[in-house]
């Protein structure tokens, strides 16, 4: 398949505002999800030419998206020292989850939600947060979630089922230390 196949302004057009949200969810930070858009369609464009055509493209982009999400974490993860509120620390745990991030679709009264919802999200293990993700917050059906990431639906409807297990009980303990510090 050549590149001339699609029209690339097109495919971009099309497909920039779910790249951005997806990396969005994913990186909690505008700036990254920015990043990790433009690079998407680096790679899109790079890679054009062996698209195989055995899935959708969306399904095609979702999968890069994901992966340069994820590989920005793990870059992100892997530095020597971590800066946290102005300061230095060797904690990784803590540069991790000491998010301020600001979600642009969530209403001004839950952004502390929020920010606690995606805190939890992150700690979920990497196939359930995907799984998570795309199902739950992205709202696509269980068989695209299977596609995208190369599943069966059950294994899917499993991991989904288990995100939302481990959510309701950090959720859970979270808030109840939440309303023994009141």
């Amino acid at each position: 398949m050549s590149k001339n196949h699609f029209d690339l302004n097109k495919l971009y057009q099309t497909h920039k505002v779910l790249v951005y949200n997806v990396a969005l969810n994913y990186l909690q930070n505008i700036e990254d999800a920015e990043e990790v858009t433009q690079d998407v369609f680096v790679k899109v464009y790079q890679s054009l030419d062996s698209f195989k055509e055995e899935s959708h493209i969306k399904t095609w982009i979702y999968r890069i998206t994901i992966n340069q999400s994820l590989d920005l974490i793990k870059k992100k993860s892997t530095k020597k020292s971590f800066f946290s509120f102005g300061r230095k620390s060797e904690n990784e745990y803590e540069y991790n989850n000491s998010s301020d991030f600001e979600h642009p679709g969530i209403l001004l009264e839950n952004k502390e939600d929020a920010k606690v919802l995606f805190e939890t999200i992150n700690t979920l293990p990497e196939n359930q947060k995907t799984a998570f993700i795309l199902a739950k917050v992205d709202g696509l059906s269980n068989p695209e979630v299977a596609e995208i990431m190369e599943m069966s639906i059950s294994a899917i409807e499993s991991l989904v089922f288990r995100a939302k297990n481990t959510l309701k009980e950090k959720l859970s303990n979270k808030f109840e230390e939440y309303r023994k510090k009141k």
